[in-house]
């Protein structure tokens, strides 16, 4: 099993170009999606959502938005990867439904929600700070999906160049609810995979006993 684990990561990379005649079945995509929505979160709060696009013409509105990349177009499927915002805020009260999910009291649950506000009294103050803290557990998501796609011989590309707030407007996102954290193409490679390069083991790691 390990080894299994060991070729998907070397079989993953970032496709630069689909196949556009080959097309990822609705099971595989579930499959690929549920490691995203079962992805660890701070605090359990889940703060992310997938759209999943296979519209051609709304990829072919969005790629001049993602600097012209071609993979917008030729993948099988485009998942856009939301950063929370509102469902964050004690506010909302959504915080309040996650802690709710496990048998707590309701003296419990205040208590909890009284720690989350304070110990991320800062992160919460506006919506620009809670962005770059849900985006940047959106990456764990993202990462866990592209290993999911290669586990299953599924290519992907992971995508920062983009203009947000051009694709957020394109997609008709409400910003104080959702913010555009990755935009993440999967497919089928069309060329064959260039080599890895990866820096040396022990260059990267170090061990502290």
């Amino acid at each position: 099993m390990q080894n299994l684990f060991t070729q998907a990561m070397a079989f993953r990379h970032a496709c630069k170009l689909f196949d556009e005649n080959k097309k990822i079945s609705d099971e595989e995509i579930r499959y690929i999606l549920k490691a995203g929505q079962t992805s660890p979160s701070s605090f359990g709060m889940e703060a992310w959502k997938f759209l999943v696009i296979t519209n051609e013409e709304l990829k072919a509105k969005l790629r001049p938005a993602c600097w012209n990349q071609v993979q917008i177009t030729s993948c099988s499927h485009l998942v856009i990867i939301l950063a929370g915002i509102n469902s964050v805020k004690p506010s909302s009260q959504k915080p309040q439904k996650r802690f709710a999910r496990r048998p707590l009291s309701k003296e419990q649950i205040d208590g909890y929600i009284d720690l989350y506000s304070k110990h991320l009294e800062e992160t919460l103050s506006s919506d620009t700070n809670i962005y770059h803290w849900t985006a940047k557990q959106s990456y764990i998501a993202g990462a866990n999906m592209m290993t999911a796609g290669a586990y299953i011989g599924i290519d992907s590309c992971p995508i920062e160049g983009f203009e947000k707030e051009k694709v957020e407007e394109l997609l008709g996102l409400d910003s104080t609810q959702y913010q555009v954290a990755m935009v993440l193409p999967f497919g089928y490679r069309l060329n064959a995979q260039s080599t890895q390069l990866r820096l040396d083991f022990d260059e990267v790691v170090e061990f502290i006993e």
